[in-house]
């Protein structure tokens, strides 16, 4: 299977201080949860120190991109106040701004955070709840940043028991494209935009894996498709595994989601993701090996 069309006419785009040419490159972006309940590292980099060590590590091991969050979507976590939310992340933007040009993009559903997050060096608002909150697409389009717009149906930190798609991909599809054009009328750049179907957010795994398999139908909308699955929950449920052993299926997974067209892969182990991502585009053609020296 290859790409569709629209992915191999994506023009290079700067986002922050670097180049990306998505048509042939796939961005490998780091998470850093500044939280005490993320779901897979136990608030491992809750300490500020903590989650700045591990996000210029990140980029030491091959992220292009580092994405910094202090409250997470789902309803199993505390829901904290926007000032709460700004003293968890601020402190790791402007450390990790102050020694890297890596791209960092805040994960936030608040324009008020988004809005401080960007002056204190953000480059991209990642917004799981994609543009439903009001003002959020007027704060990007104001600030000059990049926008993720991901699909989920309720609302932060609240249950959507058995969610409901006749097509659950056909749906993803319909609402990404109606939030890009709300981002467009609103001021933003064409050229800023990134699309992601939320994975695991508001879907069961057969929804997840659904719109792995049928993932070009996403990429043909035209921006670049981000897909976080690291360790989700669908990954552990399609092969009876608990969140410390998903590593094997999430790289698996993101395989196919860059064979299909996703240009961004969000990650928690990411030396094995840079690995897979780099061979997938070798396998493609989109790169060349590293080294020519096999029966040459």
């Amino acid at each position: 299977m290859r790409a569709p069309a629209a992915v191999a006419q994506l023009p290079p785009r700067r986002i922050g201080a670097r180049e990306f040419d998505f048509a042939r490159q796939v961005a490998v972006m780091a998470i850093v949860n500044r939280t005490p309940d993320s779901f897979y590292d136990n608030g491992r980099t809750y300490a500020l120190q903590a989650a700045v060590d591990s996000a210029l590590r990140a980029a030491a091991e091959g992220a292009d991109w580092v994405d910094i969050g202090g409250m997470a979507f789902s309803p199993d976590t505390a829901e904290i106040s926007p000032a709460e939310e700004l003293d968890r992340v601020l402190g790791v933007i402007e450390a990790v701004r102050a020694a890297s040009d890596v791209v960092i993009s805040v994960d936030t559903q608040r324009p008020e955070v988004a809005r401080a997050c960007v002056a204190a060096g953000a480059d991209v608002v990642n917004d799981t709840t994609g543009l439903r909150v009001a003002g959020m697409a007027e704060v990007v389009a104001e600030t000059g940043a990049a926008v993720v717009i991901a699909h989920s149906v309720a609302e932060p930190h609240q249950h959507l028991p058995r969610p409901q798609y006749t097509d659950v991909v056909a749906e993803v599809a319909e609402f990404l494209g109606r939030q890009v054009q709300l981002a467009l009328d609103a001021g933003v750049p064409e050229e800023a935009i990134i699309i992601d179907p939320g994975h695991d957010l508001n879907k069961n795994t057969r929804h997840s894996l659904e719109l792995v398999r049928r993932l070009d139908e996403i990429t043909g909308i035209g921006p670049p498709t981000l897909v976080a699955l690291s360790n989700k929950d669908f990954i552990g449920e399609a092969l009876g595994r608990d969140r410390g052993e998903r590593v094997s299926g999430t790289l698996a997974a993101t395989a196919m989601c860059v064979e299909r067209g996703a240009r961004i892969v969000r990650a928690h182990e990411v030396a094995a993701t840079v690995d897979a991502v780099r061979m997938t585009e070798a396998v493609l053609g989109l790169r060349e090996p590293a080294w020519l020296r096999h029966n040459v």
